[in-house]
């Protein structure tokens, strides 16, 4: 059985197998393998430079592989030039005809037989009402704010019913309260019509939010596939610790005393750490702590090792502040509500009890 074939009868959608690019000596893409099965919402999360944008480019066709293959629906669309794939995209740009309005933007594809001049118009009504645009439906790309001229160029890429939706950094060029509504709104109308859809993005929280799958890219390679929560709590490797949400770090050597639960040590700061097993004693290891793992004050001293840390800065951030400690070189954060402060008395130069859950620390060999 094929590669198509096979793909097909396990339910996947779209497969991308070995897929290869070279820009001259440059390998913008190492040897990238994945399946999305039909009606997921994946997203390629990493830094600048990492391949997801290339990747989606060789998707759909704009930059074919320089090696391996890529199936969508049981064809082969490897080679396929981009007007025979079945895909609609959504640009960081927007890409909008500034000399068309609203309507013809949106229609601009629905042409040919398939698209008689009454169908296309009822398509492109229905579009502009599911994006919520109807008052606006004459406007021109220049008349209209950065999120509506979004909400057209997405009505536009829906509009031929694709089966695949790529997205590349659609919201990057909004501020932040449009691009948190406007990301819910694309989740939703991703959900009600069901189609597979691959978002590019470096915002962690935007991937974290809306993904059924977050797919963890590195210099060209994947790191990890997972849902939200398993590359957020159990990340694959010291990278996607570090690079999704927040975390504190601090190099420590593992220790295996006689208790059940190996510790690490980072100068005189000795924590228990259940991660640590996977390691051998002696070996220089790198540990990860989430904000909202630390506990302070009272909490703290219900835990085994608690230590004294100082605080060194308080950030209010609305619900939460977020707190920075220090103890014995070894620098962590703690986030908590914003009513906990007055509590804990926590100036600047405070000494607070410390501790984090052994199971709370995420440890990797110290590369």
């Amino acid at each position: 059985m094929d590669l198509a074939a096979r793909a097909v009868a396990a339910g996947i959608y779209l497969t991308v197998q070995d897929v290869t690019k070279r820009f001259g000596r440059f390998v913008a893409l190492d040897r990238v393998s994945l399946d999305i099965r039909e009606g997921e919402f994946v997203s390629f999360l990493g830094p600048s430079g990492c391949g997801k944008t290339t990747l989606l480019r060789a998707i759909a066709g704009l930059d074919p592989p320089s090696e391996g293959r890529i199936v969508q629906a049981g064809r082969d669309i490897t080679h396929l030039p981009p007007g025979e794939r079945d895909f609609g995209i959504v640009f960081q740009s927007y890409a909008l005809f500034p000399n068309l309005d609203m309507r013809a933007n949106i229609g601009y594809g629905l042409r040919g037989p398939a698209w008689p001049r009454a169908k296309a118009a009822a398509r492109v009504e229905q579009l502009i009402a599911m994006v919520g645009l109807e008052e606006h439906a004459r406007k021109y790309p220049a008349q209209l704010s950065g999120g509506q001229q979004q909400r057209v160029a997405l009505a536009r890429a829906l509009a031929n019913h694709p089966g695949l939706l790529l997205l590349d950094e659609p919201l990057s060029a909004l501020d932040a309260t449009v691009r948190a509504r406007l990301r819910t709104e694309i989740r939703a109308l991703q959900k009600a019509l069901g189609v597979t859809t691959i978002m590019v993005t470096h915002d962690q929280e935007e991937a974290l939010s809306v993904s059924d799958r977050i797919v963890v890219m590195r210099e060209g390679r994947i790191e990890q596939i997972g849902t939200p929560e398993e590359v957020y709590r159990r990340p694959a490797s010291a990278f996607v610790a570090g690079f999704v949400g927040r975390t504190g770090s601090f190099r420590a050597e593992v220790e295996h005393p006689h208790a059940a639960t190996p510790r690490l040590r980072a100068g005189p700061v000795s924590l228990a750490a259940t991660a640590a097993a996977s390691l051998s004693p002696g070996e220089a290891a790198r540990a990860f702590i989430r904000p909202e793992d630390v506990r302070l004050g009272d909490d703290a001293l219900g835990h085994e090792g608690a230590f004294q840390a100082v605080v060194t800065g308080v950030e209010f951030l609305g619900p939460v502040c977020r707190v920075h400690l220090l103890a014995e070189g070894v620098a962590l954060e703690a986030e908590l509500p914003s009513g906990d402060i007055g509590k804990l008395g926590l100036g600047h130069t405070a000494r607070l009890w410390v501790a984090v859950p052994a199971e709370r620390i995420m440890t990797y060999p110290d590369a």
